[in-house]
């Protein structure tokens, strides 16, 4: 999970630490940062630039030559992206300047013509992968002025180990929850400038409904517990306003259009995935989810044609699949230059139902992997009313008000009690109600204090939780790990007795111990010769039965000191034996205890030589061990 840490301090305005500060706090409460990269780092010298003047160049076919305003001064440049344009802004490194992995930007002649610096694209600025083309900047900017704080990309991503069983940390709200001086309530989503305060008022149907004359149905309801739609209808599709496109260059993601790219903003904002489709290219217009059927195909956004899979979940118009449901879009709705009115599609999919359909169409996308693990059951609208309202930002358009939400059961919190008294017997550390109570609520619990048992109310964002020792461990990595005492309590964790062959065994162990043996530990495997129960699949023809006595295997341990020059052997095990019970039944077991030892009885000492062990001693070792286990 990749997390901008300048998108984190927007959501929590009063966090101040240092990045590095933040990762390690994140560590101990259960995400750890696998890296802590500066995206600016490698590119300070590099400034924006316009491009005056675009010619071809006479000795190269793919190659062109530009004059770059890189403020006060005009430079040539050869440039062999496609995207140049004259009166475009790009980033530009001068002669002197270094980009990412070391690369220097010296004055160089190519086939002929000087270039003086270099027009970059994302990649080569580490910001992305795309190396299609320069990395053009939207609106007006100043030539010469500084990239990364022109841009606001003096950003550092946080680069996180999220759990599988932590689905709400797959976003930037999740991450804040956490590290947020006041929990949940130190959260506050920024606003967006331009935008509606209350765009949508969705409306609940069972099974059925239509929004903007679109007619929409779900068939598969164990596959979509929840399908939320909304219309949009006047937009201008085009370039983002830096701001967004920043964002999403923050956590590697490659800006595409402002519709599109506002829904990857809220996936990554709050955990939702979000998909846009192209109102008037649906056919009907209709929207079902459904399973699909034999031999339907969809080519989808990848430029792939898919023939799917019998029983995959998929999103229907009236004539046919547009969408593989929670994975990825399909090419004929995809939103374009030309789209005007989007349908906005924010569901509930099926954890086992997005996988089963992913899987056998080898594909994997950032909403799959957050369907996969558990998306909130209960954010759906605030997610649809987020993405309206940033699209009105920044593409413009009227919103459709009425908004449509398909929920056939709707979602009802699981209610966990929890017993102080539990606390403090697993933790060791007696906390009152109220303090476990403030400690949930900061992470979005709901709690009564005034009852005991505590009744906690636990929210959609955390499927994990489902028991009362669920709740304990959440409270233990709030409070703190490094907050409880070292020492540790005398404490059973079942009232269940010991079991009188487990003491027995653990007996005979303390006893050779006293004696000076050392413990062997052999496998259950042995020779044929030394087994009378065969392995159906043995590993080797030295390990082909179980074994009957504990003695022979005893005795190679013996053979293999020997064999290394030491004489004065003490060993004993304590294991299992077989016997084949007849029948075709399941060999018998039977716990066993052999010792074996030989050279000197005692260790070497000034006061003379000690004798060597004899039968007697061995006589005497175990006429001891029957009297203390009777």
């Amino acid at each position: 999970m990749n997390v901008s840490y300048r998108w984190i301090q927007s959501l929590v305005p009063g966090l101040t630490e240092a990045p590095a500060d933040l990762a390690h706090r994140l560590s101990l409460l259960g995400a750890p940062a696998d890296d802590v990269v500066d995206l600016g780092a490698g590119v300070e010298g590099v400034v924006i630039a316009r491009v005056e003047e675009v010619r071809q160049h006479p000795n190269a076919d793919k190659l062109r030559i530009t004059r770059v305003n890189a403020g006060g001064q005009t430079v040539q440049v050869v440039c062999g992206a496609p995207n140049v344009e004259a009166g475009r802004y790009y980033p530009f490194a001068p002669v002197g300047a270094s980009l990412p992995g070391g690369m220097k930007i010296g004055k160089a002649k190519l086939r002929g013509e000087v270039s003086e610096g270099m027009l970059c694209s994302a990649r080569e600025l580490g910001l992305g992968r795309d190396h299609s083309g320069l990395m053009a900047l939207a609106g007006e900017w100043e030539p010469g002025a500084p990239f990364l704080q022109s841009l606001g990309l003096d950003d550092v991503r946080l680069v996180l180990d999220i759990t599988p069983n932590r689905p709400e940390m797959l976003s930037h709200v999740g991450v804040a929850r956490e590290v947020a001086p006041g929990g949940a309530a130190g959260v506050q989503l920024p606003e967006f400038p331009n935008a509606p305060e209350r765009p949508i008022e969705p409306r609940r149907v069972e099974r059925e409904g239509a929004v903007g004359g679109v007619r929409v149905r779900i068939e598969d309801v164990d596959g979509c517990p929840r399908y939320t739609a909304a219309v949009v209808r006047g937009v201008e599709v085009g370039p983002s306003p830096e701001w967004l496109a920043t964002r999403l260059r923050a956590v590697g993601v490659r800006p595409i259009n402002n519709v599109v790219d506002a829904t990857n903003y809220v996936l990554h904002e709050l955990g939702q995935p979000v998909h846009a489709f192209d109102l008037d290219r649906l056919r009907g217009p209709e929207i079902t989810v459904r399973r699909a059927r034999a031999g339907e195909t969809i080519r989808t956004l990848d430029g792939v044609d898919r023939t799917l899979a019998e029983g995959a979940l998929v999103i229907t118009d009236a004539e046919g699949p547009v969408a593989l449901a929670g994975v990825m879009g399909g090419e004929e709705s995809e939103v374009h230059d030309g789209t005007t009115a989007v349908l906005l599609e924010v569901a509930l999919f099926d954890p086992k139902a997005v996988r089963g359909t992913r899987t056998p169409h080898g594909l994997s996308t950032d909403a799959s992997y957050r369907f996969e693990r558990g998306v909130d059951p209960e954010g759906q609208t605030r997610a649809l009313e987020r993405v309206v309202q940033l699209i009105v930002a920044v593409a413009g358009g009227e919103v459709d008000r009425e908004a449509l939400d398909v929920n056939p059961v709707p979602f009802a919190r699981r209610v966990v009690e929890l017993r102080p008294s539990r606390v403090e017997q697993v933790l060791g550390v007696a906390l009152s109600g109220e303090e476990i109570a403030g400690l949930l609520e900061a992470i979005g619990f709901r709690t009564d204090a005034a009852v005991s048992p505590l009744r906690v109310s636990v929210p959609g964002f955390r499927p994990d939780v489902t028991e009362e020792i669920d709740l304990i461990e959440e409270v233990a990595r709030r409070r703190g790990y490094d907050s409880f005492p070292e020492e540790i309590l005398p404490f059973r964790a079942s009232a269940v007795p010991e079991s009188p062959e487990v003491a027995a065994e653990r007996r005979a162990r303390e006893f050779f111990r006293r004696a000076g043996f050392l413990e062997s530990r052999t496998t259950g495997f042995a020779p044929a010769a030394e087994g009378r129960v065969p392995v159906l699949n043995p590993l080797s023809s030295e390990e082909g039965s179980l074994r009957d006595a504990l003695v022979p295997g005893l005795l190679r341990r013996v053979e293999h000191n020997w064999a290394h020059g030491v004489r004065d052997v003490r060993l004993f095990e304590v294991g299992t034996v077989f016997s084949p019970a007849g029948g075709g039944a399941v060999p018998r077991e039977e716990i066993r205890v052999a010792a074996a030892f030989t050279g000197a009885s005692r260790p070497a000492h000034w006061s003379g030589a000690a004798a060597a062990w004899d039968v007697w001693d061995l006589k005497g070792l175990m006429e001891e061990l029957a009297e203390e286990h009777g």
